[in-house]
Order: C-alpha cells, then sequence, then structure tokens
C-alpha cells in the first residue's frame, strides 16, 4: 500500500436527500464569529469557551487556560493561565477490587491564576464579552472586548502544545495580573532582534514564569511594564504588540535559554499531512507562525509523539519538561513542525480473526465449523430488525454489528454461503431503515453545528437522550458500528454499493465523525479524532469543568477500524490507509493513557494498578464508568467490542495483567449476563483455548452474550486466536483440509483446482495452515 496523501475528500456532496435539515439546534452559538458557511468544531479542547458560562477551562497542554470574567482574587476579567505540577494532584479512595488498592481517581485542581492576562479597560467593566472565531481541528481564536460589538483589545490564538499564553494587543493598556500575586518582578532585557523585552516573576506559590513583550511599534520603550501593587503588572496606553507567559520548569538547566530562542513567535493554527508507505505511515503536523519571523516555534510534545518522532524531529528536543493533567511529562521541542511516524500499521488485518502472532485466520477445525453452523443458524433465525430498529443509534448500531459479524463468519469462515445469504438479506433489509431515515428517531443535518444527529432530543427535549447524540456527544460509537455492517454488506454484495443512496449515507456518518478535509462545506474535520491527542473525544456541546473526556478506548478503536474497512471493500485506498494509521496512533496513545501495564511511566504510579484508565477527562482521570462501578463494567467498556483490532491495540501483556488483578482463579464466573461473555471472549487474546471452551461448551448460556455480541463470532474468534489448535490438527487427519473457502471433508479433485495442480495446491495449503498452528 503506497498513498502518498491520506488527507483526500471521501465526498463533498450534500447529505441524501432523506436526511432532512434544521437550523434550530437547542446549544446555542455563545459569542462564535462565523458567517454561517463554515462546519463547527463541537468536541475540540476549546468548546468551554463557547458553552454555559464560558468560564470553564480549556486545556492546551501542559497549560490550562479560562476566563477570569471577575473571579479570583484580583477580580479580573482577562485570561487566565495555569499550570499544575503532579505533586498538586488530589487522589481518591482506594479501588479494593485491586489488590494494591489504586486510588481510584485522581484530579488537578482548578481556579488558580497563576498569571492573568488583560487590559486596564477590562478590569471593572462587567460588558466585557469573550468571542471566538477560527474555530479550527487544532487551533482557536478567543477575543476579549470592553462591550458588545466592539473590536476585541486582546485577541489569544490557542493551539495545542502551545510553550507561551499569548495575547495579541489592539491599542489596550496592557495588564499582567496575578491571582496567585508577585513576590517579585524583575526586567531581565531585551532578546530576539530587539523586538521581544523579557521580565522574570516569581509568584507567592514560589513558581517561576517568563513574561516577554514584543512589539513592532518603534516607539515602544524597553522596560515599559511597571508593578502597580503585588497582582498586576502594567504597561503603556495604546499598546499594540503581543505578551507571552510560560513558566520555567524547575531543576531545567537551560530552560530561560530554550525560551528566548523561541520567544517573540507563536503558532496560530496548524495543518496536518500524513502518507502511507506499506507497514509505516507518517504524519507531520505544522504551524502558522507570527511574531518574530527570525524565531523558531517552541510547543510542547505529549509522550507518544517524543516516542515516534523522526530524527529530523527528535534533533529539536530539549531537556525542559512540564508535567499535563492527564498525559504525563510533556516535552518541549524547538521546531516550526514535527514529523511522526507508525511502523507497525495493521495493513493485513481484514474482517477475519486477527493476531499480531497469527495475522488473520481463516480456516479452522471441522468441529468449529459445525459449532458455528449451528450457533449461526440459532442466531440468524432471530428477528434482526426487532433487534436493531431501536429509539438509540448506539444500541441499533452494535445491533446491526453484531448480525454483521455472524454472516461473515458463516460465509467466509465457515462457507455455508446459503445460511450467511439468507442472513445477509435480512441484515440488509434492517441496514435499509437507517438509509432510507426510517427508525424511531431520524437523522437530522443540523446547519448549525453541521452535522448528522439524532432527532431524538428535538422530538423529546431531554440532551442526554441516546447518550447525548444530538449534542454531538459520541457520534464515533455510534456511528462506527454503522459503517462496519455497511462494509461488511458491501463485501459480501458489492452490488448494494451501488444501489440508492447506501453509500452516501455510510460516507455521511464517515464524514460526520472523522472527516479527512477542512474545507468541506457539510462536516468539520475529523470531530471525534484528536490527531494532537492520538485518540478521540467523546463529549460534544456539553459544559465541563474538567474538559473533553472519553470512557470506551475500545469503541474509539471501533470507529477507526470501521473506517479502515469500510475503505477497503469501497476501494477507497486513501481511506483503508488513513484507518491503519488512526489504528496504530491509537495503539501507542492506549497504551501511555488508558491501558496502563505495570511498566507504564506515564500515568501517577499510584494510579497504575487500576490497570484500565476509566473515564480519561482532560483534568482527570477516573476508575468507573458513567452508567455503573462494577468493576466487569469498568474494565469491559475498554474491551468492546471484540473485533480483530482488540489483540492489536490491547496487548497480550497488558490483558494478562488485568486478568490477574481482576477476573482469575474462577473470579469471571461470578459476573453476570453478557459482561462475562465480553469478559472470556477478551481472554482469548492470551489464553484461546479456555476462551474458546467456554463458548463451545454444549450448554452454553445464551443469556451471557452481550446484546452487540454473538456466539457465532466470539467461537470463529477464539478459535481463530489458538483457541482449537488440538481439534484442528485432529480435524485434518480425519476430515481433511478446511480451506480458507470453508470446504469441508475429504478433497474432491473434480473442485476447480482439479487434478495434480490441485492436489500441489492441497499439500501447500495444508503445510501453511500446519505451520500457523505450530
Amino acid at each position: 500500500m503506497t498513498v502518498s496523501n491520506i488527507f483526500v475528500a471521501i465526498e463533498t456532496d450534500a447529505p441524501p436527500p432523506q436526511v432532512t435539515s434544521r437550523s434550530d439546534h437547542p446549544v446555542p452559538r455563545i459569542g462564535i464569529q462565523t458567517d454561517g458557511s463554515t462546519p463547527l468544531e463541537t468536541n475540540k479542547f476549546y468548546a468551554n469557551f463557547f458553552l454555559g458560562g464560558q468560564t470553564n477551562p480549556t486545556w492546551t497542554h501542559p497549560y490550562s487556560v479560562s476566563w477570569s470574567k471577575g473571579s479570583g482574587a484580583y477580580k479580573s476579567w482577562g485570561l487566565a493561565v495555569a499550570h499544575t505540577e503532579r505533586s498538586q494532584l488530589t487522589f481518591g479512595p482506594p479501588n479494593t477490587d485491586a489488590a494494591s488498592n489504586p486510588p481510584r481517581y485522581f484530579i488537578s485542581p482548578i481556579g488558580i491564576q497563576s498569571l492573568i492576562l488583560s487590559a486596564a479597560q477590562l478590569d471593572s467593566n462587567a460588558l466585557t464579552t469573550l468571542t471566538t472565531d477560527s474555530l479550527k481541528a487544532f487551533s482557536v481564536n478567543v477575543n476579549l472586548a470592553s462591550g458588545p460589538g466592539l473590536p476585541p483589545l486582546i485577541t489569544f490564538p490557542l493551539v495545542q502544545g502551545m510553550g507561551f499564553v499569548t495575547g495579541v494587543y489592539n491599542g489596550a493598556i496592557p495588564e499582567v495580573q496575578s491571582g496567585v500575586g508577585f513576590k517579585s518582578v524583575t526586567y531581565v532585557g531585551p532578546v530576539a532582534s530587539g523586538k521581544t523585552y523579557k521580565y522574570r516573576a516569581i509568584l507567592a506559590d514560589d513558581t517561576q514564569w517568563l513574561v516577554y513583550v514584543s512589539s513592532d511599534d518603534s516607539s515602544y520603550g524597553f522596560n515599559a511594564f511597571t508593578l502597580i501593587n503585588n497582582m498586576c503588572l502594567q504597561g503603556p496606553a495604546n499598546f499594540n504588540g503581543w505578551i507571552q507567559v510560560t513558566k520555567l520548569p524547575a531543576g531545567t538547566s537551560n530552560g530561560e535559554a530554550a525560551y528566548d530562542k523561541s520567544a517573540g513567535a507563536y503558532p496560530t493554527s496548524a495543518k496536518i499531512s500524513g502518507s502511507v508507505q506499506g507497514s509505516t505511515g507518517t504524519y507531520t503536523l505544522s504551524w502558522t507562525k507570527q511574531g518574530v519571523a527570525s524565531q523558531t516555534l517552541l510547543m510542547y510534545a505529549l509522550p507518544h509523539h517524543s516516542q515516534s518522532f523522526t530524527s529530523a524531529t527528535v534533533g529539536g528536543q530539549t531537556d525542559m519538561v512540564l508535567e499535563t493533567t492527564t498525559k504525563g511529562l510533556a516535552t518541549a521541542v524547538v521546531a516550526d513542525s514535527w514529523t511522526l511516524s507508525e511502523t507497525n500499521l495493521p495493513t493485513n488485518m481484514d474482517f477475519a480473526p486477527w493476531s499480531p502472532s497469527r495475522g488473520s485466520v481463516k480456516t479452522l477445525s471441522g468441529s468449529v465449523i459445525s459449532l458455528m453452523n449451528t450457533a449461526g443458524e440459532a442466531e440468524l433465525s432471530q428477528d434482526i430488525s426487532q433487534q436493531t430498529n431501536l429509539n438509540s443509534m448506539y444500541f441499533s448500531g452494535k445491533g446491526l454489528a453484531k448480525f454483521a459479524a455472524i454472516v461473515y463468519a458463516i460465509h467466509d469462515i465457515a462457507g455455508n454461503a446459503s445460511l450467511a445469504l439468507a442472513g445477509l438479506q435480512k441484515l440488509e433489509d434492517a441496514f435499509s431503515v437507517f438509509v432510507n431515515n426510517a427508525q424511531t428517531f431520524p437523522l437530522v443535518y443540523d446547519s448549525a453545528w453541521k452535522g448528522a444527529v439524532s432527532s431524538g432530543t428535538y422530538s423529546t427535549g431531554d440532551s442526554n437522550l441516546d447518550f447525548g447524540n444530538t449534542y454531538y456527544n459520541d457520534h464515533h460509537f455510534h456511528y462506527g458500528y454503522f459503517v462496519y455492517t455497511a462494509a461488511v454488506i458491501g463485501y459480501l454484495n458489492p452490488t448494494w454499493l451501488d444501489q440508492g443512496t447506501n453509500k452516501a449515507w455510510v460516507n455521511m456518518l464517515v464524514r460526520d465523525y472523522a472527516n479527512p478535509i477542512s474545507d468541506d462545506s457539510y462536516f468539520p474535520f475529523s470531530r471525534s479524532f484528536d490527531w494532537f491527542h492520538g485518540h478521540s473525544w467523546a463529549k460534544g456541546l456539553f459544559d465541563s469543568a474538567d474538559g473533553k473526556d472519553q470512557e470506551s478506548s475500545s469503541e474509539d478503536t471501533m470507529a477507526s477500524y470501521a473506517i479502515k474497512m469500510w475503505g477497503r471493500t469501497v476501494n477507497d485506498t486513501n481511506m483503508e490507509a488513513r484507518g491503519n494509521l488512526m489504528l496504530a496512533i491509537q495503539a501507542r496513545s492506549l497504551r501511555n493513557y488508558y491501558l496502563l501495564e505495570s511498566n507504564n511511566t506515564v500515568q501517577p504510579p499510584q494510579y497504575i494498578g487500576n490497570k484500565a484508565a476509566g473515564i480519561l477527562f482532560e483534568n482527570k482521570i477516573d476508575h468507573t464508568t458513567y452508567f455503573g462501578t462494577s468493576i466487569e463494567y469498568i474494565e469491559g467498556i475498554h474491551m468492546i467490542p471484540q473485533m480483530p483490532f482488540s489483540a492489536f491495540t490491547r496487548s497480550a501483556s497488558f490483558v494478562q495483567e488485568e486478568w490477574d488483578t481482576y477476573f482469575s482463579n474462577g473470579r469471571v464466573d461470578s459476573v453476570a449476563g453478557g459482561w462475562r461473555g465480553i469478559l472470556y471472549a477478551n481472554l482469548a487474546i492470551i489464553d484461546p483455548s479456555t476462551s474458546y471452551n467456554f463458548f463451545a461448551n454444549q450448554n452454553f448460556d445464551y443469556g451471557l452474550l452481550d446484546g452487540g455480541a454473538s456466539r457465532t463470532w466470539y467461537l470463529a474468534y477464539s478459535a481463530g486466536l489458538g483457541g482449537a489448535i488440538g481439534n484442528a490438527k485432529r480435524d485434518i487427519m480425519s476430515d481433511g483440509f478446511i480451506g480458507m473457502g470453508g470446504q469441508t471433508g475429504p478433497y474432491d479433485p473434480n473442485e476447480a483446482r482439479g487434478g495434480s495442480t490441485g492436489k500441489k495446491e492441497r499439500k501447500h495449503r495444508i503445510r501453511e495452515f500446519l505451520q500457523r498452528l505450530s
């Protein structure tokens, strides 16, 4: 696979006509300055600036910023800047389900106003307004004006990873304030070609901060700022320029020198580009820069960035690090762009069971095939429509994906075409309800924010209906199941892709949650997946004191896997390559932030014993779920659905540690309902035989299956990962080779590859199969 540009449009047309449009979304666009034609990002890091009271923090990492809005010790109306150390974290009560009793959560304090970038015109003016513009994937402009409709006195270009918080002033009396209080402020002198002047501030909490003042105005004089009290450093009237503040990390030998080399330059936005060559994917983050052009940007990299930097980018790394709230230590990098590489793309993964050691496995023993056919007959006789036409896009999608996996397994692995195609027809009929937009709560195209949302909240007034889909919560979770289902249908019946609006409807879902371009008139770029953080955010248009969050890391990767397989089905190589790269990035970020092995050095060491992180917010991690505190929920929500990608993103070493912590020694059998089936399916990654024997039991209880899971697929999955090797060897000797098309019984020389050629082919494939078994 060779793709020079993975960020290529899927489609640019309007959504299919059956998805009607409406402009009355229940969430107002507070302070957003837009021409109305540009799709707005709903799930990005800066959403708190246009939601609720506009005062909850935004995390750029390693800093957080928030609108003071008259709060704090100084009653400021400027933009407050904070940075917290690990020593400031608060840890919750112990998790007694784990032997090491790790804390159930940790959280970083909010409300600290270390420094505040403001102006004298704002300080006592309750008419101060905050607006935003240029809402992009990696950046936003936040503006403060002294009254509604007035031009901004300060514009703050906020960019993920920025090394300085920058305020660009327009004829204001600038003030650098502190809610903590100044112990001292020292003028250091000019840096950066004489345009930038440096101050060193020590706060009452003994933290050290640097303040850089830059101006293109030749009349601006050096040391023009005065400390008027212990909370305010004030500059000259009618100031036109920019002020940058940054924290000096403790114990860093050359921290000031690194900042000096970058001060005066600041990023305003970022672009991403990417390519794939074979099993290696490369992507580059490039920043648009303003200010002193001769200065190189200083940006902070998260751990998963540093691990995948190419050699050229590694050269820009410094020894300067600052803590982030939930992503470990961020490293300062002096560079105007970063290039990162992932060398383990899952290019050989398809619909079949997959593991790193065995690859995709479609050849199983006769005894497994027999059990699969028995289970498949029972499960495909169920009323598919009844299980999928629900008042929830999430549960409907899970149901459709469940039957898609059954149909695929019966067709390609069990080789039972008649049963599979009968099930496929019922699956197509059930899927058509959604393509025709005839489900309980049809989708609508929201032209206010620009996206495909459930009409459920419009109909009921319940903002939490279907997990907040109408408010853009969880779209990748919900729509990923539909995209996977469509990929299976199109694979088994390619003519379906050209019927009606099937393909256009599915592409609409992909564009909604994972649009690869920034100039689509109907959908924003990459609504859910955050290419800076390496995973998605599930929270949409809900104000949140702890920022964006995501619960299910596995359903996040399911959404990327669905993109990969839909791309393969419709021959969109760019999409398939992009899905492969997203999966590789997710696998890395999950190892660092979500799925915590004992050797994890990113998260607080006392928290590692929880294993699965729980709900990851920008400001805290909480070992719980939104629907309950049972341990099978908390760990299991990071397992579902168990699919080919699971063994790629969930390492065997992690699964072993997690199993030993919570479910070994028979504890799994005390878990009730479908969660037990989920746990046993996950066990296939490390103990496929026990997993397979659980599902192969002749007295298997179907009540131990989740609503999105099937015995048919779990049999194929656990056997494919090696759970029925002994049976496979025996069956080959007694029954003949079981080929990848599912043919069973003694070899027939009159089959398609007959004669001596057929015998050679049979011997070759038997040898290949036995090598896999060993």
